[in-house]
């Protein structure tokens, strides 16, 4: 059976290299199906590839038949998964991983710069006193005197 996209009025014409390669797939399915043996595959296989013409190539198929076709038949249907919900990312996330990810290079670039570092050194000296500094503890009210206790 020939098969492939040459029309049998147009023998003549010269296939392309598109047309060769459709022929070695309809071989190499051929041969999946076991149509051809591994040796009639690489025989045929040569033709098509130097098959000038279409009549050439349709030559190179004209043995083979049709895979046999399976009846249409549906397999039973599943239940419809659920796609799994996408996570929503919180804005401090989005906003944190910017920082981590521009921070660095940033604060590098600064430091290596003439007056950077010594502006970089200072933010950090700000940052780590504002970190550590704990806020002012509120007066507490004073102890009433014990009565007829010694000071």
């Amino acid at each position: 059976m020939a098969t492939g996209p040459w029309d049998p009025g147009s023998a003549r014409f010269l296939a392309s290299d598109a047309d060769r390669e459709r022929t070695v797939d309809i071989l190499k399915t051929a041969f999946v199906h076991g149509s051809l043996t591994r040796d009639d595959l690489t025989l045929l296989t040569g033709r098509a590839l130097t098959a000038r013409t279409y009549a050439e190539l349709a030559a190179t198929t004209a043995g083979l038949t049709p895979p046999a076709t399976r009846p249409a038949t549906r397999p039973a249907a599943k239940p419809a998964a659920k796609a799994p919900a996408k996570r929503r990312v919180s804005k401090k996330v989005a906003a944190w991983s910017a920082c981590a990810v521009v921070l660095p290079p940033t604060l590098s670039v600064a430091f290596l710069s003439y007056y950077g570092g010594f502006l970089v050194m200072m933010a950090f000296t700000f940052i780590g006193a504002v970190l550590c500094s704990k806020p002012p503890a509120p007066p507490r009210p004073p102890l009433a005197k014990s009565i007829g206790g010694k000071h």
